[in-house]
């Protein structure tokens, strides 16, 4: 078993309360905050890395394991006088992929309490290719917890429906992450990926300890700060795909991002259709584990030792098996 630190919130709005109002990004309603204080999140390692067995599990800092998806608050919120406020409209993003690494790395949306796992398909482990120039993924790259993309859902602007997916992130800091690790960001737009006839979209951001954060709070400030990053970031997702011999992918809008908030509209109806999913009676054996330990209205609220059992049955931790030689040569295994 190991353990890693990681920070997170100060202050953390749970569940209902991160729902704010469309005629005031600023204030929550005050009858539906409920607060946890997290001082951060620690991540444990279970079974080898570049194995199929490979999970990280979340807990919090008091040793309580937790689901990233559905558990971590979507807003990130400080306490002013008894009302909640922005102090600028922060997320919380689950690092699934470090910037420059190859392993498709994802939240396990049908295992019991999500962990981020290695993706599998026909048996084989999943890497993106090295496209030229890039170096495996361009970005840190996650998701938003306590969204969904709802596949019975057709999206207005793209009229294809969602994913099965919690929204994903491209976070454009100089720092490279670690998986499992929650950082707070800031949203400065969003592009609009057609994967396979699915809405997937792509929330840019900035970690706030970035130190280009201050400076920017929009698509235009990424094109005038980091020149070049937009442009690679649409390049990528158009290509990754093509060593596999499957065709360039598509974008709604032209490939063109769409501004802050757009992005902010798009993460709310997804938080409103995650919240749906989670207070839904029943589960089907092939759909989305909404097992949580934090959402007390939530009929899939596990007790604390209900939690620990899972990751009891885990594998223990051993040492990373070698990166298969088709991974290392930057080939996609699909």
């Amino acid at each position: 078993m190991r353990s890693v630190i990681h920070t997170a919130t100060r202050f953390s709005a749970a569940f209902f309360s991160s729902q704010f109002s469309r005629k005031s990004t600023s204030l929550f309603s005050a009858a539906s905050i409920h607060l946890r204080k997290m001082a951060h999140y620690l991540t444990e390692l279970r079974g080898r890395p570049n194995a199929t067995d490979y999970r990280v599990y979340l807990k919090t800092s008091d040793g309580k394991y937790i689901s990233p998806f559905h558990d971590i608050p979507l807003y990130v919120a400080d306490e002013q006088v008894g009302i909640m406020f922005f102090k600028s409209i922060l997320f919380n993003m689950v690092v699934e992929v470090p910037r420059w690494s190859n392993a498709k790395m994802e939240i396990a949306t049908k295992e019991p309490l999500n962990p981020i796992k290695q993706d599998v398909k026909k048996g084989k482990l999943r890497y993106v290719a090295n496209i030229f120039p890039h170096k495996g993924y361009i970005w840190n790259y996650g998701a938003l917890p306590q969204t969904w993309e709802d596949p019975s859902h057709t999206d207005k602007a793209t009229m294809c429906c969602g994913d099965n997916d919690p929204i994903d992130v491209c976070e454009i800091g100089s720092k490279v992450c670690v998986t499992g690790q929650v950082i707070q960001v800031k949203v400065l737009g969003i592009l609009a990926l057609i994967d396979e006839g699915e809405t997937d979209w792509k929330v840019i951001a900035i970690n706030k300890e970035d130190p280009d954060a201050s400076s920017l709070n929009s698509v235009e400030d990424v094109r005038k700060i980091k020149p070049g990053h937009l442009e690679a970031t649409v390049d990528w997702f158009k290509k990754y795909k093509v060593p596999d011999g499957k065709p360039e992918n598509q974008f709604a809008f032209n490939g063109q991002f769409k501004d802050k908030d757009f992005a902010i509209e798009v993460i709310k109806s997804t938080h409103s259709y995650w919240k749906a999913l989670v207070m839904r009676k029943k589960m089907k054996s092939d759909e989305i584990v909404c097992q949580n330990t934090s959402l007390c209205e939530s009929p899939f609220k596990c007790s604390d030792a209900e939690a620990s059992t899972v990751v009891e049955a885990a594998a223990e931790y051993g040492e990373p098996l070698p990166v298969p030689s088709e991974a290392s040569k930057g080939h996609i295994l699909l």
